[in-house]
């Protein structure tokens, strides 16, 4: 494998110079096959050999696209997530996955999604907690802990990923969650240290590694982004306990830390008894230089110099320039990487020959990242006059995006520049809201509400497609649509909520369908990213200045308010998360994006009020996704972030009710910083998460109205009235009853209406019990 090339006796042959590897590889394919793939045999359309073929056939696809590389990752590919697939290594599963009709595969997702294809729905479990991995919009799923928790190797996956890349001619490297970081990110039921568990997992991680080395392995990749957090001395020791023990294995460990630099965890990482260390030198950068003079003769140094997070083409000439001294210095202990796995890249630019020619050339996806790291290496083994040409086109790019009146807009920078006299709070406190909402809406006790979207059906789909397609006119298109809002808004009476919402029927996706009709965005057509399991998005890629050309939403909100007498909920997606949602500029500090996008959604919401919209929804799940990881830099981010949603949300009259909702990620930390974007509704998800996200409210009293979602929708299982009933009273034991919500936990979008209709029949149920044991109405508790 490697890139072999003609030397002349006065140069170093390649092999000795700088060595290329990549941390990780997207899952899905060019064409999401695998995602298809699963699910059709979630549906039981086809078998466990057919689902198996298509993940063999990707992987084989994938080294293939890598083979440029001296060491090719082997075992980043998953079914379903990464950690997962780690817990089934450590043969560490919660007893309720233990004991099932079908296979290994089937137990495998019934633990991810609560059960197994359509087939086995009898033997549904709850399904794992899935939360967001570190500050990515990926989510994995939590390794659940107890006082009897057991370890057991169980290296099936790992030797068929092995065995297979082996058959291929591919230079291995094998890649594994570290014992640290895999305790770091599960959770301990029932009370009890983590970390207790560390002597019987390292005896596993021991085992596995001697079985590696005996397979022929002479390098491991062991991922333990951790690093970049701050770590107490219990977490500190526990790294050195660590790799005491395993380095009395054989093979030769990579440590690989990512998302940010080591700071105070430099010494420490340099100092542990591995064969190299990985530094993420985009984030961290800062950190080498220091790594240079305490990182040990004997090891080798990995920088991942290429953004595994983004798609701007790197400045290959700036890397070089603090690159080439490293690599004279360091010479064949110097291995250059992406800073991090391409998973969260999509897959390759040459799908988007539709893009804007200019535009397109300031990109690069994954395998555009792994030719810049080959250009790098050519450079430093060769000289840059062994690639100036590439060089100079690379450069041309980057200069003409610099000059682009494309991204600069002085119109949308003089805004930007007023908006400092614009108010970023509620005109009144929220106990003089809740007065004069409850007098105009007249909601009971525990309210119902979904979030937002509702079943995203075959027929809406095609009927998008059809008009993008030209096959159909923009008022078919919109009847199609109207169609669809009025069933929708039709079911929701019939199940009897209170407050409904249009459904979102012409929206692709929460980010996209805005980001489409704001100046300052672009869209590929095949830019897939995992989200979790088969869920793929597209993000936008968001190169310019930000500004919006006219009313996004209000005609369909105005509609659907048409069709009821109930109060209907406006739908906007926050400027927070269209931010981290988004491929950002790296032009500019992520704070002046964000304040851009919250002027344009400002301007929506004050719309949506004006056509008598009284609740608005401005949803922000991504709000702790971009928490920087170290606790130095997170008060400025929440400051600013909690500011972009004042600019959104506050300029509306005490009447206007805002909700935003927030899903899968850790909140309890910044619970003060959500209570201050003073939204009179907030919605987060509690049935995963068994109640953890409403502890919280223990410690510290929320001045709001609070919907913890009662069930899990990420689950085809059906919610049960006594278990929400049952969570909903142990939120009013922690909050007061009459701010209590009952919604579920995130939108219906990928559901089906069969499974919709029934799990909401039972949220309305739960909900008319809860208020049989409190029968005054809001309106007289209010009074």
């Amino acid at each position: 494998m490697g890139v072999f090339l003609c030397l002349s006796e006065s140069q170093p042959h390649w092999s000795e110079m700088v060595t290329t590897h990549n941390l990780g590889f997207p899952r899905m394919g060019l064409r999401r096959e695998l995602k298809f793939a699963l699910e059709a045999y979630w549906r039981a359309e086809s078998d466990s050999a057919t689902l198996l073929d298509c993940a063999r056939t990707l992987r084989q696809r994938h080294w293939t696209l890598q083979n440029g590389l001296d060491w090719v990752p082997v075992g980043d590919f998953s079914l379903y997530d990464h950690m997962l697939d780690m817990s089934f290594t450590l043969g560490h599963l919660p007893e309720r996955a233990q004991g099932f009709e079908g296979d290994e595969l089937e137990r495998y997702f019934r633990l991810a999604r609560g059960q197994g294809r359509s087939a086995c729905c009898g033997s549904a479990i709850a399904a794992a907690e899935m939360t967001k991995w570190f500050d990515t919009n990926y989510h994995y799923l939590v390794p659940e802990f107890d006082a009897q928790t057991r370890f057991e190797l169980d290296d099936r996956r790992l030797r068929q990923q092995w065995g297979e890349a082996l058959a291929q001619g591919v230079r291995a490297k094998p890649v594994l969650i570290g014992p640290v970081t895999y305790l770091w990110l599960g959770k301990m039921r029932g009370g009890g240290d983590r970390l207790h568990l560390l002597p019987a997992l390292l005896e596993v991680y021991a085992e596995l590694l001697k079985r590696l080395h005996a397979w022929g392995a002479t390098w491991v990749q062991i991922d333990e982004p951790i690093l970049v957090q701050d770590l107490d001395p219990d977490w500190q020791h526990a790294f050195n306990l660590a790799y005491h023990q395993l380095k009395n294995t054989s093979v030769q460990i990579l440590l690989t830390s990512y998302f940010g630099g080591l700071g105070e965890n430099r010494y420490l990482a340099a100092n542990l008894p591995v064969a190299g260390l990985h530094l993420d030198a985009v984030r961290g950068h800062e950190d080498v230089a220091a790594l240079l003079n305490i990182l040990p003769s004997t090891k080798v140094l990995s920088l991942g110099v290429i953004d595994g997070r983004n798609i701007w083409k790197t400045d290959l000439e700036a890397t070089l320039n603090w690159l080439e001294p490293i690599a004279q210095r360091l010479q064949e202990r110097l291995w250059i990487a992406p800073s991090c796995s391409l998973l969260h890249v999509p897959l390759d630019l040459a799908t988007e020959p539709a893009l804007d020619p200019s535009l397109r050339s300031w990109l690069s996806f994954a395998r555009q990242k792994l030719h810049e790291l080959e250009l790098l290496a050519r450079a430093l083994r060769l000289g840059r006059q062994s690639v100036a040409s590439e060089l100079l086109a690379h450069q041309q790019g980057l200069n003409q995006r610099a000059q682009s009146p494309l991204v600069h807009r002085p119109e949308v920078q003089a805004a930007l520049r007023a908006s400092g006299a614009l108010p970023i709070e509620r005109r009144s406190p929220y106990t003089e809201r809740e007065r004069k909402q409850q007098a105009a809406l007249q909601l009971p006790l525990w309210p119902t509400t979904t979030i937002g979207s509702f079943p995203q059906t075959g027929p809406i789909r095609q009927a998008r497609q059809r008009f993008k397609s030209g096959l159909i006119d923009a008022a078919t298109y919109e009847q199609a649509m109207r169609d669809e809002i009025a069933l929708c808004v039709r079911e929701q009476e019939t199940l009897g909520l209170d407050v409904l919402v249009h459904g979102e029927a012409e929206r692709n996706d929460m980010v996209e369908y805005f980001g489409e009709q704001l100046e300052g965005f672009a869209f590929t057509a095949n830019g897939w990213v995992q989200s979790y399991g088969s869920r793929c998005v597209k993000p936008p890629i968001l190169y310019g200045d930000v500004q919006r050309r006219q009313p996004m939403t209000v005609h369909w909100s105005r509609y659907a308010q048409s069709l009821t007498r109930k109060p209907m909920k406006g739908m906007l997606t926050g400027p927070v998360t269209v931010l981290n949602w988004s491929f950002v500029r790296d032009d500019q500090p992520r704070q002046t994006s964000c304040r851009q996008i919250a002027l344009a959604l400002r301007a929506e919401v004050l719309d949506l009020e004006q056509a008598g919209i009284a609740v608005i929804q401005i949803d922000e799940p991504a709000l702790r996704e971009g928490l920087p990881l170290k606790r130095a830099e997170q008060a400025a981010y929440l400051d600013w972030a909690v500011a972009c949603f004042g600019l959104t949300a506050n300029g509306v009259r005490d009447e206007t009710q805002i909700h935003t909702h927030m899903c899968y990620a850790e909140f309890n930390d910044i619970i003060e910083h959500i209570a201050r974007l003073d939204a009179d509704v907030i919605t987060i998800e509690t049935a995963r998460s068994a109640l953890d996200l409403l502890e919280a409210f223990e410690r510290y009293a929320y001045p709001n109205a609070i919907g913890p979602g009662v069930y899990d929708i990420h689950s085809p299982n059906q919610p049960e009235v006594g278990r929400m009933v049952a969570l909903l009273s142990s939120a009013a034991q922690r909050l007061p009853l009459e701010r209590l919500w009952v919604n579920p936990d995130c939108g219906l979008k990928t559901r089906q209406w069969s499974e919709v209709k029934p799990a909401l029949q039972r949220m309305v149920q739960a909900a008319q019990q809860l208020r049989q044991t409190h029968r005054p109405s809001r309106l007289q508790t209010a009074n």
